[in-house]
């Protein structure tokens, strides 16, 4: 298992990455099918909003809140929410490239700034977050406990993390990630959540809720190759994606 100064090697060439996007061609086979396919099919079931609703929900006021939005990068879907609520706002990712867009963006906040700096590295002095938001960013941590004793020193007492980040327990795409994986451009900072992983940080911190994404509803775009009607398609997979949301918040399948 990688030490903190493996991760922070790592980052480095993560850094680069996410500056250049330089990716092979498999990367870019396996990038299209994420980002095209599977979040047409959260936007069109409104998953995708539904969840950025919910995040909002689990923020609260944050009037009187300092934020840490963790690998932020150019800025996500709630950045600018975030620095225009909160009392105080942090962007930080690891991409300098990206930083400066997102300082741009955020020059007319006095109380919001960003940081082109590792989670990890000592550089990064700031702590005492009521939250810390981490969409799509705390799988790329390949060692959990580092990743979790970080958190716990960055989050003052009463503090929370919302995450949103992909698991590995479906079998049909765990296999597809280990075919892949021999090839993937980034796949030394690509650790999609286990069970172990769940379970470390269940132990760790208090889950207050939690919802499960593209469980059955991944196979929407199956769907697209039968002559069903848009329509009924779409009921589909609403209807599937309800089944997911509803279920994952008991079960650990």
């Amino acid at each position: 298992m990688k030490t903190t100064q493996d991760i922070l090697e790592t980052n480095k060439k993560q850094k680069e990455f996410y500056n250049t996007k330089k990716k092979n061609f498999a990367t870019r086979i396996w990038s299209s099918l994420r980002e095209k396919t599977l979040k047409n099919i959260r936007r069109e079931t409104g998953m995708l909003q539904q969840s950025y609703d919910l995040h909002k929900i689990w923020f609260g006021d944050l009037r009187n809140k300092k934020v840490l939005d963790l690998g932020c990068f150019a800025g996500n879907n709630l950045s600018l929410y975030l620095a225009e609520n909160a009392k105080e706002y942090v962007g930080l990712d690891l991409s300098d490239v990206a930083i400066a867009q997102l300082n741009k963006r955020l020059a007319h906040i006095p109380t919001a700034k960003a940081l082109a700096m590792d989670f990890l590295s000592d550089a990064f002095q700031e702590t005492n977050f009521d939250i810390i938001y981490a969409y799509g960013v705390l799988h790329h941590f390949e060692n959990v406990d580092v990743l979790i004793s970080r958190l716990q020193e960055k989050l003052k007492p009463g503090g929370i993390v919302v995450s949103n980040d992909p698991l590995e327990t479906s079998i049909p795409l765990k296999i597809m990630r280990v075919l892949y994986r021999p090839f993937q451009s980034d796949a030394e900072w690509e650790w999609p959540f286990t069970k172990k992983t769940y379970y470390a940080l269940a132990k760790a911190f208090t889950i207050e809720e939690r919802h499960g994404l593209l469980g059955s509803a991944k196979w929407v775009f199956a769907l697209y190759f039968l002559p069903l009607s848009a329509k009924k398609k779409l009921a589909l997979g609403k209807k599937w994606h309800e089944k997911d949301w509803n279920e994952s918040t008991t079960s650990d399948a």
